[in-house]
């Protein structure tokens, strides 16, 4: 099978390769298959989840159950620091 990937993807697929998390070009296209394979969601499954998550966010306004976007934003990159900083 011949694959054909854009000039970005390709530079990725190499920098990655590079960082020596994977031997080959091979194995860094498999994970990102495999990625694919686990949350690729059949979208009648995925619309309904999303609704659902909607609605959640909804009711979740409507109780003040709120977050400023800094707030949030700031919260975000203390879980990212503390999951780089473990592995």
């Amino acid at each position: 099978m011949n694959v054909s990937l854009t000039e970005e993807l390709e530079l990725f697929v190499q920098e990655q390769v590079a960082s020596g998390m994977y031997h080959s070009n091979s194995e860094v296209i498999r994970d990102g298959l495999r990625l694919l394979k686990k949350f690729n969601v059949p979208a009648p499954d995925y619309k309904a989840w999303l609704n659902e998550q909607i609605e959640i966010g909804l009711a979740q306004i409507k109780n003040g159950e709120v977050v400023s976007g800094d707030d949030a934003y700031h919260e975000m990159q203390a879980i990212m620091n503390d999951k780089t900083v473990e592995a």
